[in-house]
């Protein structure tokens, strides 16, 4: 599935929708080069997700960590990351088992030590904006896509 946002106003918006149908436990890989609003999206799904507060980028912290309603969130960014196993200081692996909302993006740099994706979002700029390309992974991830399709 291919969504065309003309600016980061529309991929906020885009990322509250698609918090509308997600389930409580799902990861996203959010992939694309620097500055083609990763963080962006993920803080239009927090937003979406009724989080009021300010949405940090986990750039330098590597992982922020939400509870919003009865829901935990994990959205890490692993740019800054060298080595994989560098998540292990993180305490991730304590955290494999919760039933979360994991946002993840530059996830090919925990490869092995990340959650299996339910959807992987390609993030590309554009000639008029942003171009997203979403992938499914699974029944989750199909689920989800077939009902942003019966919305729109």
């Amino acid at each position: 599935m291919q969504v065309l946002l003309p600016d980061a106003n529309s991929q906020t918006a885009f990322g509250a929708s698609l918090a509308a149908a997600l389930p409580s436990q799902f990861v996203i890989y959010l992939h694309g080069d620097l500055g083609t609003g990763k963080t962006t999206l993920a803080r239009g799904i927090l937003r979406g997700l009724g989080h009021q507060g300010v949405a940090r980028s986990p750039t330098y912290t590597l992982i922020e960590p939400y509870e919003i309603g009865p829901r935990r969130v994990y959205h890490l960014d692993l740019y800054r990351l060298v080595d994989p196993e560098e998540l292990e200081y993180l305490g991730l692996r304590d955290l494999l088992g919760d039933a979360v909302l994991w946002l993840v993006e530059w996830p090919e740099r925990g490869e092995g030590l990340l959650p299996t994706a339910d959807l992987s979002i390609e993030i590309e700029y554009f000639p008029d904006g942003r171009r997203l390309i979403l992938s499914p992974h699974g029944e989750a991830g199909q689920g989800l896509i077939e009902g942003l399709v019966l919305r729109t």
